[in-house]
Protein backbone atom coordinates (compact mmCIF):
# COMPACT_ATOMS: atom_id res chain seq x y z
CA UNK A 1 0.00 0.00 0.00
CA UNK A 2 1.53 3.36 -0.98
CA UNK A 3 1.85 6.18 1.54
CA UNK A 4 -0.52 8.51 -0.38
CA UNK A 5 -3.15 5.73 -0.70
CA UNK A 6 -2.81 5.06 3.04
CA UNK A 7 -3.32 8.77 3.84
CA UNK A 8 -6.39 8.90 1.58
CA UNK A 9 -7.78 5.78 3.24
CA UNK A 10 -7.18 7.22 6.73
CA UNK A 11 -8.85 10.49 5.73
CA UNK A 12 -11.82 8.60 4.27
CA UNK A 13 -12.08 6.49 7.41
CA UNK A 14 -11.99 9.60 9.61
CA UNK A 15 -14.64 11.40 7.54
CA UNK A 16 -16.90 8.35 7.47
CA UNK A 17 -16.43 7.88 11.20
CA UNK A 18 -17.17 11.55 11.90
CA UNK A 19 -20.35 11.38 9.83
CA UNK A 20 -21.40 8.29 11.76
CA UNK A 21 -20.68 10.01 15.07
CA UNK A 22 -22.79 13.03 14.15
CA UNK A 23 -25.67 10.80 13.12
CA UNK A 24 -25.39 8.41 16.06
CA UNK A 25 -27.22 9.07 19.34
CA UNK A 26 -24.93 9.93 22.27
CA UNK A 27 -26.10 6.89 24.29
CA UNK A 28 -24.92 4.48 21.60
CA UNK A 29 -21.47 6.03 21.67
CA UNK A 30 -20.86 5.31 25.36
CA UNK A 31 -21.00 1.53 24.87
CA UNK A 32 -17.52 1.25 23.29
CA UNK A 33 -14.65 0.87 25.77
CA UNK A 34 -11.86 1.71 23.27
CA UNK A 35 -10.09 5.06 23.02
CA UNK A 36 -12.27 5.93 20.02
CA UNK A 37 -15.19 6.91 22.24
CA UNK A 38 -13.43 9.94 23.73
CA UNK A 39 -12.68 11.34 20.27
CA UNK A 40 -16.26 10.66 19.17
CA UNK A 41 -17.62 12.34 22.29
CA UNK A 42 -15.51 15.46 21.61
CA UNK A 43 -16.73 15.66 18.00
CA UNK A 44 -20.33 15.22 19.15
CA UNK A 45 -19.98 17.92 21.84
CA UNK A 46 -18.56 20.34 19.25
CA UNK A 47 -21.51 19.69 16.95
CA UNK A 48 -23.95 20.17 19.82
CA UNK A 49 -22.34 23.48 20.83
CA UNK A 50 -22.56 24.79 17.27
CA UNK A 51 -26.21 23.78 16.94
CA UNK A 52 -27.19 25.09 20.36
CA UNK A 53 -25.69 28.54 19.71
CA UNK A 54 -28.84 29.30 17.68
CA UNK A 55 -31.36 28.76 20.47
CA UNK A 56 -34.20 30.47 22.29
CA UNK A 57 -33.20 32.75 25.17
CA UNK A 58 -34.92 34.26 28.18
CA UNK A 59 -34.94 38.08 28.21
CA UNK A 60 -34.35 38.53 31.96
CA UNK A 61 -30.54 38.17 32.03
CA UNK A 62 -30.28 40.99 29.45
CA UNK A 63 -33.04 43.54 30.22
CA UNK A 64 -34.49 44.90 33.46
CA UNK A 65 -37.93 45.21 31.81
CA UNK A 66 -39.65 44.82 28.44
CA UNK A 67 -40.90 48.41 28.10
CA UNK A 68 -41.55 49.03 24.37
CA UNK A 69 -40.28 45.50 23.62
CA UNK A 70 -36.68 44.35 23.39
CA UNK A 71 -34.28 43.18 20.68
CA UNK A 72 -31.12 41.22 21.50
CA UNK A 73 -28.57 40.60 18.75
CA UNK A 74 -26.03 37.87 19.53
CA UNK A 75 -23.10 38.55 17.19
CA UNK A 76 -21.41 35.20 17.86
CA UNK A 77 -24.43 33.02 17.12
CA UNK A 78 -25.63 35.41 14.37
CA UNK A 79 -29.13 35.51 15.78
CA UNK A 80 -31.64 38.25 16.59
CA UNK A 81 -34.12 37.73 19.46
CA UNK A 82 -37.27 39.83 19.94
CA UNK A 83 -39.65 39.99 22.92
CA UNK A 84 -42.78 42.15 22.92
CA UNK A 85 -43.67 44.42 25.86
CA UNK A 86 -46.01 41.91 27.51
CA UNK A 87 -43.54 39.04 27.18
CA UNK A 88 -45.97 36.88 25.20
CA UNK A 89 -44.52 37.20 21.69
CA UNK A 90 -40.98 35.91 21.17
CA UNK A 91 -39.21 35.71 17.80
CA UNK A 92 -35.82 34.28 16.83
CA UNK A 93 -34.29 35.18 13.46
CA UNK A 94 -31.01 34.24 11.75
CA UNK A 95 -29.02 37.36 10.88
CA UNK A 96 -25.96 38.67 9.13
CA UNK A 97 -23.42 40.44 11.31
CA UNK A 98 -20.43 42.75 10.70
CA UNK A 99 -17.50 41.45 8.66
CA UNK A 100 -14.92 42.10 11.36
CA UNK A 101 -14.58 43.05 15.01
CA UNK A 102 -13.52 46.62 14.17
CA UNK A 103 -16.84 47.12 12.32
CA UNK A 104 -18.82 45.62 15.22
CA UNK A 105 -20.48 47.78 17.84
CA UNK A 106 -21.81 46.22 21.04
CA UNK A 107 -23.93 47.72 23.79
CA UNK A 108 -27.34 49.27 24.37
CA UNK A 109 -29.24 51.42 21.91
CA UNK A 110 -32.84 51.73 20.72
CA UNK A 111 -34.98 52.03 17.61
CA UNK A 112 -35.33 55.72 16.74
CA UNK A 113 -36.95 55.49 13.31
CA UNK A 114 -38.74 52.92 11.12
CA UNK A 115 -38.68 53.13 7.33
CA UNK A 116 -40.48 50.96 4.81
CA UNK A 117 -38.73 51.07 1.42
CA UNK A 118 -35.54 52.71 2.74
CA UNK A 119 -33.00 54.50 0.58
CA UNK A 120 -29.28 53.94 1.21
CA UNK A 121 -26.19 56.12 1.27
CA UNK A 122 -22.84 54.49 2.07
CA UNK A 123 -20.95 56.00 4.98
CA UNK A 124 -17.78 58.03 4.28
CA UNK A 125 -15.64 55.11 5.50
CA UNK A 126 -17.49 52.68 3.21
CA UNK A 127 -16.85 54.96 0.22
CA UNK A 128 -13.21 55.22 1.22
CA UNK A 129 -12.90 51.42 1.24
CA UNK A 130 -15.08 51.01 -1.89
CA UNK A 131 -14.77 54.14 -4.08
CA UNK A 132 -16.64 52.40 -6.92
CA UNK A 133 -19.87 52.26 -4.87
CA UNK A 134 -22.71 54.67 -5.75
CA UNK A 135 -23.27 57.61 -3.41
CA UNK A 136 -27.01 56.89 -3.25
CA UNK A 137 -29.36 53.95 -3.94
CA UNK A 138 -33.13 54.47 -3.86
CA UNK A 139 -35.71 51.92 -2.68
CA UNK A 140 -35.96 48.75 -4.74
CA UNK A 141 -34.28 45.43 -5.47
CA UNK A 142 -30.77 46.94 -5.69
CA UNK A 143 -30.99 48.57 -2.26
CA UNK A 144 -28.68 46.95 0.33
CA UNK A 145 -31.21 47.72 3.10
CA UNK A 146 -33.87 45.45 1.61
CA UNK A 147 -37.54 46.24 2.13
CA UNK A 148 -37.57 47.66 5.69
CA UNK A 149 -35.12 49.28 8.10
CA UNK A 150 -35.07 49.98 11.83
CA UNK A 151 -32.72 52.90 12.47
CA UNK A 152 -30.84 52.80 15.78
CA UNK A 153 -29.70 55.69 17.97
CA UNK A 154 -26.11 55.00 16.87
CA UNK A 155 -25.31 56.92 13.67
CA UNK A 156 -25.16 54.67 10.58
CA UNK A 157 -26.33 51.52 12.44
CA UNK A 158 -29.53 49.75 11.41
CA UNK A 159 -31.37 46.47 11.55
CA UNK A 160 -32.56 45.95 8.00
CA UNK A 161 -33.51 43.48 5.32
CA UNK A 162 -31.42 42.29 2.41
CA UNK A 163 -32.18 41.14 -1.11
CA UNK A 164 -28.96 39.07 -1.04
CA UNK A 165 -30.05 36.07 1.01
CA UNK A 166 -26.51 34.57 0.89
CA UNK A 167 -25.47 37.12 3.53
CA UNK A 168 -27.74 35.77 6.28
CA UNK A 169 -25.92 33.66 8.85
CA UNK A 170 -22.55 35.13 7.88
CA UNK A 171 -20.12 37.87 8.77
CA UNK A 172 -21.03 39.98 5.76
CA UNK A 173 -22.06 43.52 6.76
CA UNK A 174 -20.28 46.82 7.25
CA UNK A 175 -21.73 47.19 10.74
CA UNK A 176 -25.48 46.68 10.43
CA UNK A 177 -27.56 43.64 11.32
CA UNK A 178 -29.30 42.07 8.32
CA UNK A 179 -32.38 39.83 8.17
CA UNK A 180 -34.26 38.06 5.42
CA UNK A 181 -36.81 40.49 3.96
CA UNK A 182 -39.76 38.45 5.25
CA UNK A 183 -38.26 38.50 8.76
CA UNK A 184 -37.52 42.23 8.83
CA UNK A 185 -41.07 42.86 7.59
CA UNK A 186 -42.40 40.87 10.54
CA UNK A 187 -40.04 42.52 13.04
CA UNK A 188 -40.90 45.94 11.55
CA UNK A 189 -44.55 45.29 12.41
CA UNK A 190 -43.68 44.26 15.98
CA UNK A 191 -40.99 46.75 16.99
CA UNK A 192 -41.73 50.37 17.87
CA UNK A 193 -39.80 53.58 18.01
CA UNK A 194 -38.33 53.24 21.49
CA UNK A 195 -37.85 49.46 21.39
CA UNK A 196 -34.74 48.56 23.41
CA UNK A 197 -31.84 47.03 21.47
CA UNK A 198 -28.81 45.23 22.92
CA UNK A 199 -25.93 43.89 20.83
CA UNK A 200 -23.70 41.38 22.59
Amino acid sequence: MTQSFSKALNRRTFLAGSAAVIGTPALAQTMDSTGTVEMERQVTETVRRNISSFRALDWRPYFSNLNNGAVLVDIDSRALHYWDADGVTYKLYPSSVPLSEDLTRRGRTSVVRKVEGPSWRPTPSMLQRNPEWPAYVGPGPDNPLGTHALYLSWTYYRIHGTHDTRKIGRRSSNGCIGLYNQHIAELFGLAKVGTQVLLI
